[in-house]
């Protein structure tokens, strides 16, 4: 780390106590670089990518030789741009706007008014950013991020791609692109047609920050790298697997976002199902982007797409209303400003889905994520099947629970395994003890942190490919479909703020006679 007062910082070292593997786990800076940053005036700007590229450069993963170039439709200049970022510098960032880091990381931050829809803009912002890689030795090594509402994606892919922008004649080009990736199947191969017009497949990273979390990188190490586990990771000895992510805010200021999104596309069509994936998929046969990523499309390609028959039977959506949360009153999401007074938009839902392959045949895996739960969280719990026979059935009142591996993605991160012991002093008398190892003391990038760098260095294992996207859009787009027709409308149950969510997604899972893990408070 580097000294109080530094510009300049060490690249970091994970140690890997004991193994002589701390050389392997050396995290390198990437090399110079511009970023152009559609929406700049945005939140996800203020609040998630300038406090990223700040931490990487405290911790010395940022090459000397960098710029950020903001563009949006708000009439700022460098220090406007630079004065709201000070501003909206969130509170746990650890760094001073007095500090040299801080000062030298502002000098690199540069603004320019952008029309997505007008041609003149992306000349005035191509000789911009043309300038500024002279000026800072980038060696046009271009990084484009769409931090912007969908319905700008296109053009604003088709202005790059018109200046020449997209080629990779005396540098690299590559293009963020934030969720969503289309409302459906159609809009989504609209989307990447137009990419592909200019874009490599290999420029392109389709943001999915769930994917850069410690926790969810982990279970792939977790599972591949530790040969206790995968003689169980099958339907002979799991009984069922269950994801959640909970939220306890509500839309916030997203309403026009997720009026037109609802749960469904906001979080089962890409984070759930990533976490479904990497939890099913099997052995690559090395840790390859492309071979990861393929594995991963075999488990989409083996789930059944949902028809309206799913509505009610495999299928729970349900939207909040009113309730209190950590002692605070919260409104109906029918109140939140900006929605609509009689909208149907689920804003939670439990999904029932099957594996069909050879691993998974049988066994059942839970979704389920909502807003305006009781608690924040998000993991995924592997259940494993009883034993063959239980001897202690005479020795002990009531069932003995079942072995629980959890995976947690957030706020703790970390895994745990649940088992019974004898308790100390009895005769016979079964205890269930927790095996766990948390990430809380130790170092980590956060999922954007580590998103960013992996774009900077070319690292696509953790971006969602176009294939993937659309097999999900084939799964999820009948659903959505039926869920918006008249009688879609029929099955949207409520549930209270500040609950579990609603009833009827429980008995979706005790009608198999399990329970969900409970959220807590």
């Amino acid at each position: 780390m580097p000294e109080a007062g530094s510009t300049k910082a060490e690249p970091i070292t994970t140690e890997v106590a004991g193994s002589g593997l701390a050389e392997m786990c050396k995290l390198e800076a990437s090399g110079p670089f511009g970023i152009l940053i559609f929406g700049a005036s945005g939140d996800l700007t203020f609040r998630k990518l300038i406090p990223a590229f700040i931490r990487l450069m405290e911790i010395g993963l940022m090459p000397e030789n960098f710029f950020v170039l903001g563009a949006s439709n708000e009439k700022w200049d460098d220090e406007t741009f630079r004065i709201k970022a000070r501003e909206h510098l969130p509170p746990e960032a650890s760094i001073e706007v007095t500090s040299p880091l801080w000062k030298r990381f502002e000098s690199r931050l540069f603004y320019e008014f952008a029309d997505a829809m007008s041609p003149q803009s992306f000349d005035t912002l191509t000789r911009r950013l043309l300038h500024l890689e002279q000026k800072h030795v980038t060696d046009a090594r271009r990084l484009f991020y769409l931090a912007v509402p969908p319905h700008l994606f296109e053009p604003i892919i088709e202005g790059l791609g018109n200046m020449g922008l997209a080629s990779e004649d005396k540098g690299f080009s590559s293009i963020v692109v934030e969720k969503p990736f289309g409302r459906d199947l159609q809009s989504a191969e609209r989307l990447d047609k137009t990419l592909s017009r200019f874009f490599k497949e290999r420029q392109i990273y389709r943001m999915d920050h769930y994917l850069a979390k410690e926790t969810v990188q982990n279970m792939l190490m977790f599972r591949f790298a530790n040969s206790i586990f995968d003689p169980l990771w099958n339907q002979k000895y799991i009984d069922h697997v269950q994801i959640t992510v909970a939220e306890t805010l509500g839309v916030e200021e997203r309403a026009g976002y997720y009026e037109k999104a609802g749960v469904i596309r906001d979080m089962f069509q890409n984070h759930l199902f990533q976490l479904l994936a990497l939890t099913a998929m099997e052995p690559p046969s090395s840790f390859d982007a492309d071979l990861v990523r393929d594995e991963k499309i075999k488990v989409f390609r083996a789930i059944q797409p949902f028809d309206r028959e799913s509505l009610g039977k495999n299928v729970v959506t349900a939207q909040y209303k009113s309730g209190s949360i950590q002692g605070k009153t919260v409104k109906a999401y029918r109140d939140e400003s900006g929605v609509a007074d009689n909208s149907g938009v689920a804003t939670f839902a439990a999904l029932k889905v099957y594996v069909d392959n050879w691993r998974w045949q049988g066994v059942p895996f839970y979704l389920r994520s909502g807003k305006r739960l009781s608690r924040r969280m998000a993991e995924v719990s592997v259940h494993f099947k009883e034993v063959p026979h239980m001897m202690f059935l005479r020795n002990v009142e009531g069932s003995i629970p079942n072995n629980v591996l959890t995976m947690r993605v957030q706020p703790d991160e970390g895994i745990s395994l649940s088992f019974q012991t004898k308790t100390q002093g009895t005769k016979l008398c079964l205890s269930p003890v927790q095996m766990d190892f948390s990430y809380e003391k130790s170092f980590s990038l956060s999922g954007y942190e580590r998103a960013l760098l992996d774009c900077l260095q070319g690292d696509q294992t953790l971006f969602v490919r176009n294939d993937g996207v659309r097999r999900n859009w084939e799964i999820f787009t009948p659903l959505l479909d039926a869920m918006e027709s008249e009688k879609g409308g029929e099955l949207l149950f409520a549930y209270e703020a500040g609950s579990e969510g609603p009833d009827e997604a429980y008995d979706l899972i005790r009608r198999d006679s399990r329970e969900w893990q409970p959220i807590g408070n």
